[in-house]
């Protein structure tokens, strides 16, 4: 069996006409004097990606009007105030988000402690990124998308928020023990507001954008919203496009005060390419230059995504909430990479041919009950739960050699005519999970926190190759405690314990994770501001790895992380605000087949990371508007790119800037900048080929919003 190439993904080549119509059409939108445009500014939120939080568990946040938030939902399913919480929580807001203009999940995280993202360099498939040194799982409301890679690269233009919660702890979801990524969809508001912008840059970028809502009916009881982004662009390299199309309906429904329903649909097309390649190991070609093939380069993903949000207050402290969600996912991606530099001086390189095509239907629904109540001197809160999760998928990988390719002079040789088919799956998952979170509060001071869970995970797989069919079941058990003291009202210090569960593929056990952590918290009163400090010893336990020599996988893998971590993020005036952080990460391979690795670092790890972003706004006098203004550095250490610790690269800094000017009521023109000195390193390599990391990228966009 081989893989066709069909004109569906041939789109090889386009035309750029179509850029001057849709920025112009955009700019009629953003800036023409509609009636609603004259509504009071109050209501205003201006930010660069994300609207006023209003979901479940965001306690009430205004997320589009501070870099702090006071409350999230990650630890237990319930919303529950950061600082009372016995874990390292990080919500990135939509004002942080605005200030920094991050156009991606690896930018919203990267001033983020504890995670390290963007370590693949110019490999465009996934969104990469590791919370303490390990893999992570990311969740749309609560409800499970499973691991980024593999996964469709997610829009950031989709959610109000994003909750990073960092360690083993699956008492709330399953997850990898590095920790999970959280994002909150935007839903209808009962009030009228909106926003269209337009945006222009480097690599031929343009793109519009929309996001606006109202009340249908006149009582608030029935409200809507609609979210849309088209991008036309290239990425930094030659023969590549980056074009996306995103829409995102929403309908919410109050029938009563105590009940809201809300119906979300969403569609993300992306038509892009999977990297650049790679460049030949030791060079140092512009970021441009590519060795694939034009013809056969190619990254398409199309996704229909249906959710489903209840809330329903009974009274007397008894809440019900339901999340459910329907997904249909396609995708896939072909391209020529270079699999070996010659050692001998010559400039041939070898190149090999890779291609997948994948597609997956996946329904999962979260049901539970909250009870609120006092009794003397203490305050319950008690959540129980179901889960059910169904998934069925197709994979299929291809992989064949390609024409060897003069890097000093390359001449392509164009698509092939198909490539072998390397490996095919279909599989069947279906999960079953109990869940009970418990909350205690002694004289409003000592918080203890205890989550149990229970996942009954059944897989089916059939290798379509050999029809070798497989199954497992597990049942697989998590617990988490943990206890805060307030220390003042202002200071928290907290101590937990917990664990954490992923699905295994068949034949394998499932992987695990344990987490002892403390940590101290502080928010002051005079001004908006969360200070953290954490310790933690977290081990990754039964994770898959390969016999060097049979290529048999085995779950015997062990590596340990231990570190600690500081962030700050401080509103210190109306007009300065402030995101730090630093992480020390030791990490070290502690079990393995043959005792391959053991004691070495884990590859793609820095032992140190560091970040800091300030903003200043200075306000508009006269005819002049508000200008911010926004720096930044991103420090990431040495690191290796394998386990065996053979090769890597030393410490960098990068830097980013943004600024913004309030042109009139309601228009701002905002420009962002990353890596603007255009810091050029080896993100990834070792194995062949080297991957720079991300180039300077600079923006400019105009936004009308009302």
């Amino acid at each position: 069996m081989s893989i066709e190439m069909t004109r569906a993904n041939q789109r090889y080549t386009r035309g750029r006409y179509g850029k001057a119509a849709l920025l112009g059409c955009s700019a009629l939108v953003a800036l023409t004097p509609l009636r609603a445009l004259a509504q009071d500014a109050t209501t205003q939120s201006g930010g660069t990606v994300l609207e006023t939080i209003t979901v479940q568990g965001s306690g009430g946040d205004d997320d589009a009007k501070s870099i702090v938030a006071r409350q999230a939902t990650s630890a237990n399913k319930m919303a529950t105030d950061i600082l009372n919480t016995p874990a390292s929580i990080s919500v990135i807001t939509a004002k942080e988000i605005e200030q920094r203009g991050a156009s991606n999940v690896e930018k919203v995280l990267q001033y983020t402690s504890g995670v390290n993202a963007d370590f693949y360099g110019s490999d465009d498939r996934y969104d990469f990124f590791k919370i303490r040194g390990f893999d992570a799982y990311t969740s749309r409301d609560g409800l499970a998308l499973g691991r980024p890679f593999g996964a469709p690269r997610e829009e950031t233009y989709a959610f109000e928020r994003v909750e990073v919660l960092k360690g083993a702890n699956s008492t709330s979801g399953v997850s990898d023990p590095g920790g999970s990524v959280n994002f909150a969809t935007k839903r209808p508001k009962s009030e009228r507001f909106g926003e269209a912008y337009v945006t222009g840059g480097v690599n031929s970028r343009a793109e519009t954008g929309f996001d606006f809502g109202d009340n249908i009916t006149s009582d608030d009881t029935l409200s809507y919203r609609l979210t849309g982004k088209l991008r036309n662009a290239d990425a930094e390299y030659d023969y590549s496009r980056d074009d996306q199309k995103f829409f995102m309906g929403g309908l919410t429904w109050r029938p009563t005060d105590a009940t809201s329903l809300t119906v979300v649909y969403d569609h993300l097309n992306g038509d892009g390419v999977p990297g650049s390649g790679g460049h030949p190991v030791g060079s140092n070609f512009d970021r441009s230059r590519f060795f694939g093939e034009p013809d056969f380069n190619y990254r398409g993903t199309n996704r229909n995504t249906v959710s489903v949000m209840f809330d329903h207050d009974f009274g007397s402290g008894l809440k019900f909430g339901a999340n459910a969600r329907y997904s249909n996912t396609n995708t896939n991606f072909g391209y020529a990479y270079i699999a070996s530099t010659p050692t001998n001086g010559s400039t041939i390189a070898e190149r090999s041919f890779f291609g997948n095509e994948f597609s997956s239907e996946d329904f999962i629904i979260d049901a539970h009950l909250q009870y609120d109540t006092t009794f003397d001197n203490i305050e319950s809160r008690t959540l129980v739960g179901a889960e059910y999760n169904a998934y069925s998928s197709t994979n299929d990988t291809y992989f064949g050699p390609a024409p060897d390719i003069d890097w000093t002079n390359p001449v392509y040789s164009g698509r092939p005519a198909s490539v072998p088919l390397y490996a095919s799956t279909s599989s069947d998952q279906k999960s079953n999970a109990l869940y009970l979170q418990q909350e205690l509060t002694f004289a409003e001071k000592f918080i203890v926190s205890v989550g149990l869970r229970n996942d009954w995970m059944d897989i089916d797989e059939t290798n379509e190759l050999t029809r070798i069919k497989g199954s497992s079941s597990n049942s697989e058990f998590t617990k988490r405690i943990g206890a805060s003291y307030k220390l003042t009202e202002e200071v928290a210090a907290y101590a937990s314990y917990a664990e954490s569960v992923a699905p295994p593929s068949v034949g394998l056990d499932p992987e695990t994770g344990k987490q002892v952590e403390v940590g101290l918290k502080y928010r002051p009163d005079a001004f908006p501001a969360l200070f953290t400090a954490s310790v933690f010893d977290l081990t990754r336990q039964n994770y898959a790895v390969s016999d060097p020599v049979t290529r048999v996988q085995y779950t015997v893998g062990e590596a340990k992380s231990r570190g600690f971590e500081l962030e700050a993020k401080a509103e210190i005036t109306d007009n300065i605000n402030l995101n730090a952080s630093y992480t020390y990460l030791d990490t070290e391979i502690t079990e393995n087949i043959g005792g391959t690795n053991v004691g070495n670092r884990l590859a793609l790890v820095p032992k140190h990371m560091a970040s800091l972003w300030a903003s200043y706004t200075l306000e508009g006098q006269d005819k002049r508007g508000d200008m911010t203004f926004g720096s930044g550095a991103r420090y990431v250490g040495s690191y290796y790119y394998g386990d065996a610790n053979t090769s890597g690269v030393g410490g960098t800094v990068v830097f980013d800037a943004a600024f913004s000017y309030d042109i009139q009521d309601n228009t701002k023109l905002e420009i962002s900048a990353s890596n603007i000195f255009n810091k050029k390193y080896v993100a990834n390599g070792g194995f062949g080929a080297d991957f720079y990391n991300p180039g300077r990228e600079v923006w400019a966009t105009l936004r009308r919003t009302w």
